[in-house]
């Protein structure tokens, strides 16, 4: 690794200055034809005006390859003047966003394994996301997810108390900080007792200062001390902390707290801009001025980034901002800058058998299966295909299960192997489904806590149909892959005797360990 020469902020003009606070998101394919979100991701000519002349810090990147990723990356950097801060959401590995490097299951899964895999993940997504050109990982989540109702946070979270927390939080930054990365501590002040999704609304957090001082602060005190080098804000509310402002735009929690109480020097990053727990609240430049007042570094993702920087200009101009408060956000950015610089990529990297092997070690610990399907050895597959045997899967989107369900997934594949018919639904088909013909039915139910879903009740109709099927005595088995709290609300409902499975992970990995457990083969 070498080091870079930055220019001297001083010889920055304010309109550039301002510009390194910004990170904008774009695609990780190479082609504006392949972009996903248009109303999110910027185009090829538009990124070369911000990069080239406005000179914007950094980029966040989704979709792509992990090879293709890696041209994308060099493609950014050779748009820039200054080398940029190149992000992505990688809480699950590199892998979660990008295919061909290595996806680890959901962080909770680390509590019936061990706690000790989280310096593993770390170490692992820190090499890998270098390997293609990523030099921030946003990551990891340091909330402690005490609400099972969560809806955003969920198995994102290492678990559900203070301990947990900590414990794997200290061990994924030791293992990331083996390598030049920028790690990030999410959600400041905490996200964890939330029942609503920012993505979709502003959730309120109800606690007093002593609460968050008990539960919500200990993660992000103890990530600071383990050097954490940047802390992203929450889209929440939180009256007893600012009676006037979500976290992301409050002064008292950003400076008054993280800043000054808790003594953090890095950067400070906002969540993403255009989350409708913040996007709701103004416009765009009033937003993004509010942020800085604030006392944020970095503005990710704003709805109009052009916008966003000529309003901070503005308000610098008129005093509303101080030019010092611009430098000094500016000098954090270039030390996080000098700490990435010059890590070769190195595609070798990827598809290492040893990191394979942890991520399948943890999927596969992490199950938890109760007795077997004993029609499974008793009849033969033909014999299960004329009594007309379903297996069921249930999905949140049948348009989003691409990368863990497909023919040749085990879900799919080894109950038809083993005679059984098939049917995908989501919570619509749920409520018109006619199992009558079928004489038994085998439910695999892929629900985990993801942003953006809003509420589509889907457990109540998992829960709903469950019922009707004891009652005419059809249900044979049940899975879930995915969130325990789901398993939690439909384990009550199953007689002691029936089989039933649950892993973490959705990965045919998981998978497969389940359902062999349960007797498929």
């Amino acid at each position: 690794m070498s080091s870079i020469d930055l220019p001297d902020i001083d010889s920055l003009s304010l309109i550039e200055q301002v510009s390194q606070m910004v990170v904008v998101r774009t695609c990780g394919m190479l082609y504006d034809h392949q972009i996903q979100y248009p109303e999110w991701e910027l185009s090829n000519a538009k990124l070369q005006t911000l990069i080239g002349e406005y000179g914007v810090g950094g980029v966040i990147l989704l979709g792509g390859s992990a090879p293709e990723v890696a041209l994308r990356t060099r493609q950014l950097q050779s748009m820039a003047k200054i080398p940029l801060l190149i992000a992505a959401d990688i809480e699950e590995g590199v892998g979660q966003r990008f295919s061909g490097a290595t996806w680890f299951p959901p962080p909770m899964a680390l509590q019936a394994v061990s706690m000790k895999y989280a310096e593993d993940m770390g170490k692992i997504t820190a090499e890998e996301a270098l390997a293609i050109g990523i030099n921030w990982m946003l990551a990891p989540i340091v909330d402690v997810n005490n609400n099972p109702d969560n809806p955003v946070i969920n198995v994102r979270a290492f678990g559900i108390t203070v301990g947990e927390v900590m414990g794997a939080t200290r061990g994924f930054i030791s293992g990331a900080k083996q390598y030049p990365v920028l790690i990030t501590a999410k959600h400041f002040p905490g996200h964890g007792d939330t029942s609503v999704d920012s993505h979709l609304q502003t959730p309120v957090v109800p606690h007093d200062r002593q609460r968050f001082d008990n539960v919500e602060f200990p993660p992000f005190i103890n990530a600071i001390a383990a050097g954490v080098d940047a802390i992203m804000s929450a889209h929440i509310f939180v009256p007893e902390l600012d009676p006037q402002n979500i976290a992301t735009l409050s002064h008292r929690i950003i400076t008054g707290i993280l800043r000054n109480e808790l003594g953090f020097e890095g950067i400070i990053t906002t969540d993403a801009l255009i989350m409708s727990g913040v996007s709701n609240l103004g416009s765009p430049e009033e937003i993004a001025v509010k942020a800085v007042k604030a006392g944020v570094d970095i503005l990710l993702m704003p709805v109009d980034p052009i916008a966003t920087i000529h309003a901070i200009c503005a308000a610098v101009e008129n005093q509303e901002i101080s030019q010092a408060q611009i430098r000094a956000s500016v000098q954090r950015i270039w030390k996080a800058k000098q700490k990435i610089a010059g890590t070769p990529q190195n595609l070798q990297k990827l598809g290492n058998p040893e990191h394979l092997d942890i991520a399948a070690q943890i999927a596969t610990k992490s199950i938890n299966v109760y007795s077997s399907i004993s029609t499974l050895a008793s009849n033969s597959a033909q014999e299960r295909l004329d009594a007309n045997y379903l297996n069921l899967i249930v999905v949140d989107d049948p348009l989003t299960c691409e990368e863990f369900l497909h023919r040749r997934s085990p879900a799919v594949r080894l109950p038809n192997h083993n005679g059984y018919q098939r049917i995908i639904a989501d919570g619509l088909m749920l409520e018109n489904l006619k199992y009558d013909r079928f004489s038994q039915v085998f439910i695999q139910i892929f629900s985990r806590g993801n942003p953006f879903r809003g509420n589509t009740n889907l457990l109540q109709k998992i829960q709903n149909l469950v019922k009707l099927m004891l009652l005419d005595n059809k249900l044979q088995a049940v899975v879930l892959y995915g969130s325990p709290y789901t398993l939690d609300e439909i384990l009550p409902l199953l007689p002691m005797q029936m089989p039933w499975g649950f892993a973490y992970s959705q990965q045919p990995e998981a998978q497969m360990a389940v359902l062999q457990q349960l007797g498929f083969e």
